[in-house]
């Protein structure tokens, strides 16, 4: 019997959205990774993409603001080593709040990985806190943190413009993590309102603040600069990825 009257087809309804996403970005033009532009994005849902030199290396989506995701990453670039703001470029779709449900930014993955594009989809770009059972594990080669670890130079503007003599540590503390474009966690289990300290005039970079902190803080306590982020315990201890300790004692550099 001739089977030339009946024939198997499969629809691939994600491919097809995977390739419209695809081609609808494609169309657009990059712009710099700049507040100006952020802030000129309307507040809305969507997909995004982010270029390095010219090269597609994320994508991401906002479930419910593209600017306030974007900023996340300016300001994470912001405070990292080997890479430049002025390297970073992006572009982004609106998409309506239903489609979230298909997963719009893995439909863009798929397409992309296949062409060896989107390496910061898998190197830990998009994480936020590990979490502190993370802070001993090793960082490797190829992880965002390892090739741009953070920047212990990043000024740190008006905390001694803002501190009355003899201001409590809390505070600077509360004040040191707000403006750090990383992440900075510490432990407060003692009374660091009774700590006074007091910071030298005008602009200081992440290393300055952190130093005068040290020299304040009670004997066992380490402050320790990972590739992505501070930590701040009551106890010394070596990290495997640890690149610098700061003590009562002294600051310690880890060579690498």
């Amino acid at each position: 019997m001739s089977s030339e009257n009946h024939a198997e087809f499969k629809l691939s309804i994600t491919k097809a959205l995977g390739d419209q996403l695809a081609a609808a970005l494609e169309e657009l033009t990059p712009a710099p990774l700049t507040m100006e532009n952020i802030r000129a994005l309307r507040s809305s849902p969507g997909v995004y993409q982010l270029y390095k030199d010219g090269d597609l290396v994320y994508v991401g989506k906002a479930d419910r603001s593209l600017p306030q995701r974007i900023e996340k990453h300016y300001r994470k670039i912001s405070g990292r080593t080997n890479i430049l703001l002025a390297q970073m470029t992006f572009t982004c779709l609106y998409v309506d709040e239903d489609f979230g449900a298909v997963a719009p930014e893995r439909l863009l993955i798929n397409q992309h990985r296949g062409e060896g594009k989107v390496p910061w989809n898998y190197n830990g770009f998009g994480n936020n806190d590990p979490g502190k059972r993370r802070d001993t594990t090793e960082v490797d080669e190829g992880h965002f943190d390892h090739d741009h670890p953070i920047d212990l130079e990043y000024k740190l503007t008006g905390l001694s413009a803002e501190r009355s003599p003899g201001a409590s540590l809390a505070s600077l503390l509360q004040a040191v993590k707000l403006q750090l474009p990383y992440v900075f966690r510490y432990q407060s289990s003692v009374d660091f309102d009774g700590i006074s300290i007091e910071l030298p005039i005008g602009d200081l970079t992440a290393d300055e603040v952190l130093r005068v902190v040290a020299q304040r803080l009670p004997e066992a306590w380490q402050i320790t600069a990972l590739p992505g982020y501070l930590i701040m315990y009551p106890k010394i201890e070596d990290y495997p990825s640890a690149r610098r300790c700061y003590r009562s004692t002294g600051v310690v550099d880890i060579l690498r």
